[in-house]
């Protein structure tokens, strides 16, 4: 174990030793060419006695034959590297989430597109930067004039020109009405919200707009927001589809307001505030608690164990690739330790999300990647699963993770870019460049210290000019921010 993965052993003293089946020659081969650690948290040892719950090094499954997979991709919002307790929140219990990643792998080092909502969006359902497009400059979308393109080609788009059914259940947050939508840009069938939050229950939006629907009408539900979510996601599921799926469900939860099923006395405050043209009312700044969010995290966790549930019951769960991250890092009551930062910074706790992935007719079970990855890497991969080409005309930034995953083929290191607003960052390997808003340009070796706090720009000027010159050389390439001095 390195010290990268220190804070993930130090939850390991309830788990099990590493299964002597993951050290044969070929496994401890390819584990050492990918870099790859492992951590059996405690957590991870929940189940039966008899059940192997003990995570192991990555190695992709052989001999497995499978149609093109379902994909059932799942979004929480806000939601902290460590909120999880396999990602080793102390007081937070998500079984669902934790079965869920026990039955595939867990991603210790994949990161959201950006540090906010809509850019993370537009990264993944384009697989592409950010800043390629006017709408993924907006950090986050906030009113209505730029959102994503209908002529951009999106993974919904591609995935469905390959044959596959597309649909997008939950938050948006890729522009409004008239001229953005989910279903002017790929998806069959979209039922949400397409604002950046609301209020659970009446589901008003920040301007004190209505903001559930379905297609591109309003649709009318006073129920609790993640309830209902969660029905339509589980309806969607058990249907008697007659070709593949893609499945976009994105939560809400645990986005402020922070406001848990039953809390109606606080909603009706916020909806009278929201009414009385508190523009601030939805931002909750005098609500919410670390036991409130606690509360919502752990509804999000049985919600998403609803729709597993749903899924099995359809009989389609072995062909389905289910994944689960968050749009971004945490925010106020979010546990993250041991990052440094938040939501909308790009130091690892803005950026850095837990990720699992599980499909059972190629994928085997209980295994751990700290392979860097990021959002636009998943769309690449989907893309190749399901069959479907790029656009040349629009080239991806992300990589296909399909040849690692099921062809134990080594990938090639590469850069990971961030930029946002006044902060850059660039991976490569173990190493992260970044500036701050205070725009002095930092080096860190996360191997050996993931909380970047220890700065060896002075120590390896070299290293730091050679990243520094690879992010601006991609910087070039993008959109410039509107009014940037």
């Amino acid at each position: 174990m390195t010290s990268r993965d220190a804070h993930a052993g130090s939850n390991d003293r309830a788990g099990s030793p590493l299964s002597r089946r993951a050290f044969t020659t070929a496994v401890g081969a390819t584990a050492a060419a990918v870099g790859i650690q492992t951590a059996v948290p405690a957590a991870a040892a929940a189940g039966t006695a008899s059940e192997d719950t003990r995570e192991r090094p990555f190695r992709a499954a052989r001999g497995k034959h499978a149609r093109r997979p379902n994909i059932l991709f799942i979004l929480g919002d806000d939601l902290g590297w460590a909120d999880l307790s396999s990602y080793g929140a102390p007081h937070i219990k998500t079984p669902h989430l934790d079965r869920l990643g026990r039955g595939g792998v867990r991603f210790t080092d994949a990161y959201s597109g950006s540090a906010t909502c809509s850019p993370t969006r537009f990264s993944l359902y384009t697989g592409r930067y950010p800043g390629r497009t006017k709408g993924g400059l907006a950090e986050p979308i906030a009113d209505r004039s730029v959102g994503l393109e209908p002529t951009h080609p999106t993974l919904a788009s591609l995935l469905r020109g390959a044959g596959y059914a597309t649909a997008l259940i939950g938050k948006w947050h890729c522009g409004y009405l008239p001229d953005h939508s989910p279903t002017r840009s790929g998806w069959d069938e979209f039922f949400g919200n397409f604002g950046g939050a609301l209020e659970y229950y009446s589901k008003l939006g920040l301007a004190g707009e209505y903001d559930l629907y379905e297609g591109d009408a309003e649709y009318k539900d006073l129920r609790y927001y993640t309830r209902v979510l969660t029905e339509r996601a589980s309806e969607y599921v058990q249907r008697d589809h007659d070709k593949p799926w893609l499945l976009n469900l994105n939560f809400t939860t645990p986005h402020w307001p922070w406001i848990a099923d039953g809390d109606t006395e606080a909603s009706a405050e916020i909806v009278r505030r929201i009414k009385a043209g508190d523009g601030s009312a939805l931002w909750n700044a005098d609500g919410g608690s670390v036991e409130k969010y606690t509360q919502m995290v752990e509804d999000l966790d049985r919600s998403v164990g609803e729709v597993l549930k749903a899924l099995k019951r359809s009989g389609q769960e072995k062909d389905t690739l289910v994944f689960f991250a968050s749009d971004n890092g945490g925010e106020r009551f979010s546990y993250n330790w041991p990052l440094s930062g938040n939501k909308s910074s790009l130091q690892e706790g803005g950026i850095r999300v837990p990720s699992v992935l599980r499909w059972p007719a190629r994928i085997d079970a209980h295994q751990v990647s700290d392979l860097p990855v990021f959002s636009p890497d998943w769309t690449a991969t989907l893309l190749e699963l399901g069959g479907a080409r790029p656009d040349p005309a629009h080239p991806l930034d992300g990589v296909s993770l399909a040849g690692y995953l099921l062809r134990d083929e080594v990938p090639k290191e590469r850069d990971l870019f961030w930029r946002v607003r006044g902060e850059r960052a660039l991976r490569r390997g173990d190493w992260k460049y970044y500036r701050g808003t205070s725009g002095t340009d930092q080096l860190f070796n996360l191997a050996d210290d993931q909380r970047e706090q220890a700065d060896r720009a002075a120590a390896e000027p070299e290293r730091l000019a050679a990243l520094r010159a690879s992010w601006e050389k991609t910087d070039a390439g993008l959109l410039p921010y509107p009014n940037a001095s």
